[in-house]
């Protein structure tokens, strides 16, 4: 049970992404082929696409943030040492973690507004809180993934731990993936 939770911790967000990404390259494949082979479109596969899309979007962020992925000009951050380093990133991660924190009520809200309504898609009849839980689960995963990394940079700061975690970049991270997927 405890190596299945740690899997989960490290990579939930991974898994979320693959299995959205592939259930909508299968839904469109299938309306591709619907459409142009069989001459009958599928009224529901748009939607769903548009619903995993919209799921995926906001799982990226918690991503992002776990993986510290972002767009970011890191020279100034460079000419701190170790510790100056960790310090900055703790003050960045606590102005992001305030303003995810700040969203969270009104995702919340949101949400709430929306299982009231009983308001429910137009081609497959989802109930729309499914779609508008995204928000919300999402900026709570990402304050949780922000104070993880707060955690690891303070350790840095107290000089309890000497290597941080450092800051990936997009193409950094996408090279590594695709080498870990060959050795494996």
């Amino acid at each position: 049970m405890k190596k299945t939770l740690m899997y989960l911790e490290e990579n939930l967000e991974e898994i979320l992404m693959v299995i959205a990404l592939l259930a909508m390259a299968l839904i469109m494949g299938l309306q591709v082929i619907s459409r142009y082979v069989l001459h009958i479109s599928l009224s529901w596969s748009e939607e769903i696409t548009r619903y995993l899309f919209i799921w995926s979007a906001f799982i990226s962020v918690s991503l992002c943030t776990k993986k510290c992925i972002s767009i970011k000009i890191d020279q100034f951050i460079k000419s701190f040492s170790k510790r100056g380093e960790a310090a900055f990133k703790v003050l960045n991660l606590i102005l992001s973690l305030a303003v995810f924190v700040y969203l969270i009520p009104y995702a919340y809200k949101y949400l709430i507004a929306t299982i009231q309504s009983g308001q429910v898609s137009p081609a497959c009849g989802i109930p729309m809180y499914y779609i508008q839980a995204a928000p919300f689960i999402c900026f709570c995963l990402t304050s949780i993934r922000i104070i993880q990394r707060i955690i690891i940079n303070v350790k840095v700061v107290m000089n309890k731990e000497n290597d941080p975690a450092q800051e990936g970049s997009i193409a950094e991270t996408i090279v590594e993936t695709v080498e870990e997927e060959k050795e494996g």
